[in-house]
């Protein structure tokens, strides 16, 4: 028997873990308490990762779709297999007859991040898609107008904060987003306990907003209305002190004056009186920070409500101070090695979008690929991800993929998405790979540092995500005429992970090493952050200017926001602790206990449509219905019903066992690809305007 430790990478809290190997299976894992980040906790998802690892629904070895149903194929002939079908296509159709998508597990994975983006580069296509565009791309927008890098993200202090203002955000579920803020709950009682205070903008009462000192139901899709308000009256109020290298304060100013509380109150539902308050209440603390997450993200407006935040935080000063909001410095400085970002350089061939930091919007993927033409999409990589039900329109997506001459997956499972590819290449699981964490140490509370070995060995016949992504790439340099700097690719391949991370951590601020990590498994205290402005602005002006036309510009979309009729409901969604996105459903642990798929709905709204608790419903949008039972909740704001996405599983052809026994639709059938934030490109799933009827809908 023998205790190693290592992290948990099915979410982004990173927490530190110990599991205990006997005979060479996993039989017990709990938390860390020397990892300096999470302290010791963990969630279910943690403990969840023994049955990744003995899934019998698992894929083990490439397999390939053939009459006869799936059929094991040997590494090598899979590799030759889809780099024939891949150049292929592309030498008779073009370079971007090829699409690319990349699911959000891809960002947890080692491998993945050191290289996957240089195989996809040898793709040269510009039909490229990822999970960002339904999750945190006006996060990376705003940052990249703002701070001049798409992934200077700044972090709220949560540990030194004396008073935090969150929007559609629920920690306590996510143990933080955009935010790496393991064990929440005892953060926030360590706010509490130095006199602080959390203030929640959110339509549901979340688990986070349930244990708030104060807790305020917004109409979906009017948090820029609130923000906005907010910062009239932080200005009105006398409390704008922005920092001397901060430009466009009287732009901001000119934009917000007609933003009054009571014009706010009128649309989002939120008292004028409140807004006031919370505004002086904000401007007059010593240390303040406000946050907002996926539900102020992903809807119409996501792009001027993660402005207005970072506005928000700036002028009031709370910007690049303890307690305010702030820029970790990891170990590994993953800025250097990522792209600032762009915005517009191309656009989608149907509707003409733009793309960010070199990829579309994933609500034009569909129409993509269904769409005849010169750049049509006729084959797809998909890498570790589920779009059928987790991006908008995920129905007609469904059959989209169907339509396909090719399809290969890099991913462990035949799923929703999957069961359309002809070629699936399936990563090792996570317990059988090295692990440091490159994105989240730069999202962290704290600044730490962890290198962990593989906890189990991986057999001779499987292959890491790296290895994959490196045969992949070597043989598209060889097969590809267009291929560029072919030396430089094919050493870059050829680098292991580990030494990739070890040159990372000797070029940074600590001049660490792998060694050096190893040494030390639970982690090295690196300290809280520290104020790095504005030198460390990726900017040469070394300056923020506030007043970013992009934003300013798309104020007037705003001032049009009404509301909405009088028998629409808004759909938003919802995160649960055991869940994350579709690809935890296959875990007996994590879906255990009482359903979580239901549709919330407040009780008057129940009543005024005589529908009961836990009847069948039909729930109808722009894009189409589902069925899905009901639920009667005084957590839900009335005019607004609550679905989690991720849900939907037993699909012809799918081999998820548990999944396929757990309850629920899909979400992302009736979220409209066309409802989007035009500024951003992002997905707007929250917000959506539906109505609730009795009855099952009817097959399409």
């Amino acid at each position: 028997m023998t205790v190693r430790r290592t992290s948990c990478n099915l979410c982004e809290a990173i927490c530190g873990v110990l599991v205990t190997v006997e005979d060479g299976r996993v039989t017990d894992i709990r938390g860390d308490e020397s990892d300096p980040l999470s302290r010791g906790h963990i969630c279910p998802k943690a403990v969840a990762l023994r049955d990744l690892q003995e899934d019998p629904d698992r894929l083990t070895t490439p397999v390939r779709r053939t009459p006869d149903g799936w059929q094991e194929i040997g590494w090598e002939a899979a590799y030759e297999l889809v780099v024939d079908k891949l150049t292929g296509i592309q030498r008779e159709h073009g370079r971007n007859a090829v699409g690319v998508y990349l699911g959000n597990p891809n960002v947890h994975s080692l491998g993945a991040l050191t290289h996957m983006p240089t195989m996809v580069r040898q793709l040269r296509t510009r039909n490229r898609f990822s999970a960002t565009s339904i999750d945190q791309l006006p996060h990376m927008l705003a940052s990249y107008l703002l701070y001049g890098h798409q992934l200077m993200v700044a972090v709220p202090d949560i540990d030194r904060t004396a008073y935090l203002l969150m929007l559609g955000a629920n920690p306590l579920a996510s143990n933080g987003s955009m935010m790496t803020a393991p064990g929440f709950g005892k953060r926030l009682k360590e706010l509490r306990k130095r006199g602080g205070k959390l203030v929640v903008i959110d339509p549901r009462r979340t688990e986070t907003a349930a244990v708030s000192d104060e807790h305020h139901f917004v109409r979906p899709g009017t948090d820029a209305a609130f923000l906005l308000a907010v910062i009239h009256e932080v200005i009105t109020q006398g409390f704008a002190r922005p920092a001397a290298y901060v430009d466009g304060f009287e732009a901001v100013e000119a934009a917000v004056e007609a933003w009054t509380p009571e014009r706010a109150a009128g649309i989002t539902g939120i008292p004028a009186d409140v807004i006031r308050r919370i505004a002086q209440e904000f401007g007059a603390a010593e240390r303040a920070a406000c946050y907002g997450r996926v539900g102020v993200s992903t809807q119409q407006f996501g792009a001027i409500c993660q402005w207005a935040i970072q506005v928000l935080n700036i002028i009031t000063g709370n910007l690049d101070r303890p307690g305010g909001t702030m820029f970790p410095r990891p170990a590994v400085n993953p800025l250097l090695g990522l792209g600032r970002g762009h915005v517009g350089v191309w656009k989608s061939r149907v509707r003409g979008l733009p793309e960010f930091g070199g990829e579309l919007p994933v609500s034009t993927m569909t129409e993509e690929i269904l769409t005849p033409g010169e750049g049509q999409i006729r084959a797809m990589v998909t890498v570790a991800g589920n779009p059928v039900l987790s991006t908008p329109d995920g129905r007609r997506l469904d059959e989209a993929l169907g339509s396909l001459d090719f399809m290969v997956a890099v991913d462990p499972y035949i799923n929703e998405t999957t069961r359309h590819a002809d070629v699936i290449l399936p990563p090792a699981p996570p317990l059988e790979r090295d692990h440091y964490d490159i994105v989240f140490h730069q999202l962290a509370v704290r600044n730490t540092a962890r290198w962990n070995d593989a906890v189990l060995p991986k057999p001779a016949s499987a292959r890491h995500d790296w290895e994959i992504f490196r045969d992949l790439g070597l043989a598209l340099v060889r097969r590809t005429p267009w291929s560029r700097r072919r030396v430089e690719t094919t050493v870059r391949l050829r680098l292991s992970p580990r030494r990739i991370v070890d040159a990372g951590l000797r070029i940074g601020p600590y001049r660490l090493s792998v060694g050096k990590l190893r040494r030390s498994p639970g982690g090295i205290d690196l300290g809280p952050l520290q104020p790095v402005l504005p030198g460390a602005l990726h900017k040469k002006s070394q300056r923020i200017d506030l007043a970013q036309r992009m934003i300013l510009d798309d104020l007037p979309r705003l001032d049009a926001l009404t509301t909405v009729e009088v028998d629409e409901l808004l759909l938003i969604g919802r995160r649960h602790l055991r869940n994350n996105n579709s690809w935890m459903h296959n875990s007996a642990r994590l879906v255990k206990g009482k359903p979580r798929h239901q549709l919330l709905m407040h009780p008057h709204d129940l009543a005024d449509r005589d529908l009961a608790d836990g009847q069948l419903v039909t729930v109808t949008s722009a894009a189409g219905s589902i069925s899905v039972e009901v639920a009667s909740s005084n957590d839900i704001m009335p005019g607004v019903v609550s679905l989690p996405h991720g849900f939907g599983h037993n699909r012809p052809g799918t081999q998820l066992t548990i999944a396929n026994h757990v309850n629920g639709s899909s979400a992302n059938d009736i979220t409209d690809a066309a409802f989007i934030d035009p500024t951003a490109g992002t997905a707007a799933v929250n917000g959506v305007p539906v109505t609730v009827t009795a009855g099952r809908s009817s097959p399409e």
